[in-house]
């Protein structure tokens, strides 16, 4: 058996199902010995997208998403695919070739120090030296992604090692890394702490991040919360964690969020943190929001507790065991006065106003997802787009939503919608784009024309980079530079070129029928949504 023979039977037994890639001579190998396993192989159009792609497969179905690229600019292309997924702790392997051993070092054609190049945004990376290490390092590797706070590791492995033969191919049953030992228990004197305070509380309050889907506590924090009837707001990466139009649910906090979220931030007298990083995004100025307040801050990974601000009460360990732990404690609490406190912040007006020259993206955002099925994944690009989105987007009891939160990484959506999909095929799924984000992964309609991937995809059009231009308007008096992208491409060309269903829309007339009809449409469809450029998220 080769190396790469050993690294395709690795995946194999990690039952993976599905690879997303780019060849180059550095990994030729490698895919050659995956063509002798019932592994799916899927060429994307650039690299990054083999990342964004294995992230939407991972986010869908909680497992690790796998890409392979190959050295040098392969490698380096796939960086921003790769620091994308440890901003928002989504599991990848992602497996690069590299140059000879004995070139290493030489600056051979194609060679990169991609484990160097990635050390601040792996969990771990590994460059494979002996042919022997393989099957360990595959195991450790798997096992490192998908536990402890999730992420992607880099397994980097030279030309010669995929050719030399293995000795004996044993894969490890288990793993035991002397000085990885993540905690997946809280310790049960926290917990007692927090549920003493909480008894106390007039005005608790529950903020909840993407943590709470890496580790599938969404059933238990939402039996919690309706047992007691707590409040619950939360960051951009946990939109859907509670149904939007959950009774409990107060929206999104943060410098886009919504008014009534943000109020119960200010207002609450008990906060709990969970899964969430309390990152500027969420929380601008951590100190002034938590003062005369009890905090308590849970999450799987000790290092982001207390890295932003000091909690009262911190507890380290998996939210799905933490609750688990919390509900056999005894806990009485009324919160019916808070909750009719917080009632009053949704009805306030929402101060921004849209152009009535186009589409109203507000309005447009929120009669799409209302359309779309219980299960589907909404996966928003970024940009204005995004923010609009977040505010907007109607998630269902058993819906996802996905966007690239803590990079905010532009061209994310279409190929994280196409691993969605592959992922899991009986959902819908739709991505949202600005113009901007789209031309930057609109290559990949090659490939969901290829696999035959059945998404809808949204082009929110103002002919501008909108968030950009829109930061120039308030703070550079409308100095407009480097924003304008002009008219092309045309998307109905596009549309054509790709035989993908095109749809247009120019302003509200119409609107509720267009998008049945958009996404009735059996196969992939693309609609075009003009939006006015003075259109604003503030």
């Amino acid at each position: 058996m080769t190396g790469s023979e050993a690294m395709a039977k690795c995946l194999e037994m990690e039952k993976v199902e599905v690879v997303y890639g780019y060849p180059g001579v550095a990994i030729t190998h490698f895919f050659d010995s995956l063509g002798n396993t019932d592994i799916r192989q899927v060429l994307v159009r650039t690299e990054q997208n083999a990342g964004h792609m294995a992230s939407g497969y991972a986010r869908t179905l909680g497992k690790v998403g796998v890409c392979v690229v190959t050295s040098g600019p392969g490698a380096l292309n796939l960086i921003t695919g790769i620091a994308t997924a440890y901003a928002d702790s989504i599991p990848l392997v992602c497996i690069s070739g590299q140059v000879d051993s004995d070139l290493i070092g030489s600056d051979g054609f194609q060679e990169a120090d991609v484990t160097g190049a990635t050390e601040s945004m792996v969990k771990y990376s590994y460059l494979v030296k002996d042919v022997n290490d393989i099957p360990r390092v595959f195991k450790e590797a798997f096992h490192i992604a998908n536990t402890g706070r999730r992420g992607p590791v880099l397994i980097d492995v030279p030309i010669d090692v995929q050719k030399a033969e293995i000795k004996s191919f044993e894969y490890p049953e288990e793993v035991n890394l002397r000085t990885y030992k993540p905690t997946v228990k809280g310790h049960i004197q926290q917990i007692k702490k927090a549920m003493s305070e909480l008894k106390k509380a007039k005005r608790p309050l529950i903020c909840t991040g993407g943590g709470i889907f890496l580790s599938g506590a969404k059933k238990e924090l939402r039996a919690f919360v309706e047992e007691y009837r707590i409040p619950v707001v939360h960051t951009m990466m946990g939109i859907g964690v509670l149904a939007t139009d959950h009774e409990l649910n107060f929206g999104m906090v943060g410098n886009n969020g919504e008014i009534s979220a943000n109020k119960a931030m200010q207002e609450c007298d008990m906060l709990i943190m969970v899964g969430a990083r309390v990152a500027d995004r969420a929380v601008a100025n951590p100190d002034t929001i938590l003062e005369n307040k009890i905090l308590v801050h849970m999450d799987v990974d000790p290092a982001e507790i207390g890295k932003n601000v000091g909690p009262t009460i911190p507890i380290v360990g998996d939210a799905k065991h933490i609750f688990e732990e919390m509900k056999e404690i005894e806990l009485t609490i009324d919160t019916s006065a808070w909750l009719k406190h917080l009632r009053e912040y949704r009805k306030l007006p929402n101060p921004l106003k849209f152009s009535d020259k186009a589409v109203n993206p507000a309005i447009f955002i929120g009669l799409l997802s209302q359309n779309m099925e219980d299960r589907s994944v909404y996966v928003a690009d970024v940009g204005q787009n995004q923010i609009w989105s977040c505010r907007n987007v109607n998630i269902k009891e058993h819906g996802r939503f996905f966007t690239s939160g803590g990079m905010g990484t532009m061209g994310y959506a279409i190929p994280c919608a196409i691993g969605a999909r592959m992922a899991d095929e009986t959902r819908q799924v739709v991505a949202v784009c600005g113009d901007g984000g789209f031309q930057m992964s609109m290559m990949e309609f090659a490939t969901m024309r290829e696999e035959k991937v059945d998404i809808k995809v949204v082009v929110l059009r103002n002919n501008y980079l909108g968030l950009v231009r829109e930061y120039q308007h308030y703070s550079l008096n409308d100095r407009y530079e480097m924003v304008k992208l002009g008219g092309y491409p045309k998307l109905d060309d596009l549309s054509r070129a790709y035989d993908i269903t095109y749809f247009r829309l120019e302003n509200m007339e119409g609107i509720d029928e267009k998008i049945r009809a958009f996404l009735d449409t059996k196969g992939p469809a693309l609609m075009e949504v003009i939006v006015d450029p003075a259109d604003t998220v503030k």
